[in-house]
């Protein structure tokens, strides 16, 4: 299920500053870029640049895009945070997480035409500095049919009654992010 994102005000301040994180994004050299770790669970195409992997910061990572981590210092509550992207033609097969502890947001950065997600029944498109929240545990999925990739800034915070939990109670729900030289 999609979530109401009125209840969340940081994101605004993330929405602010979307160019300044695209452009960040965008210099990163390719070969930075990670396949998802479970692509054998998801599909091939899906790859990501971590930022923040099980609660801890992944510095270099983080010094590449100034910009974007002084944006994610205002996300209560961040476990893991990183740069997604799917290439033409990817179609992440529907799958579901595990941690009930947290949300799942999605800034949007580079969206094509012909890219979606879908949670639940719901389907939504992704937009460029927009936000989509959502429940990771409800069965997910994601395509991109476009002629170019899609790139979103994807991140996980506490969920409402959780923001109390010590940081290293709270799991991060994606194991897709590895952490670098570690």
């Amino acid at each position: 299920m999609f979530v109401d994102q009125r209840q969340f005000p940081f994101l605004a301040g993330l929405r602010a500053r979307w160019e300044a994180i695209r452009d960040e994004c965008l210099a990163l050299p390719r070969e930075t870029y990670q396949p998802w770790v479970q692509r054998e669970m998801y599909g091939q195409g899906w790859s990501v640049y971590g930022l923040v992997a099980f609660g801890e910061r992944i510095e270099e990572a983080l010094e590449a895009c100034p910009n974007t981590a002084s944006a994610l210092t205002k996300v209560p509550r961040l476990t893991t945070a990183g740069f997604s992207r799917m290439a033409p033609g990817t179609q992440i097969k529907p799958h579901q997480g595990w941690v009930t502890t947290v949300y799942r947001a999605h800034l949007g950065l580079v969206v094509p035409e012909d890219c979606a997600l879908r949670v639940g029944d719901e389907t939504r498109q992704w937009r460029e500095g927009k936000t989509l929240v959502f429940d990771d545990t409800v069965t997910h999925k994601a395509w991109n049919y476009g002629s170019s990739d899609r790139v979103v800034l994807l991140f996980d915070f506490a969920r409402p009654g959780y923001e109390d939990m010590p940081q290293d109670e709270l799991p991060a729900s994606v194991a897709g992010f590895v952490r670098r030289g570690g």
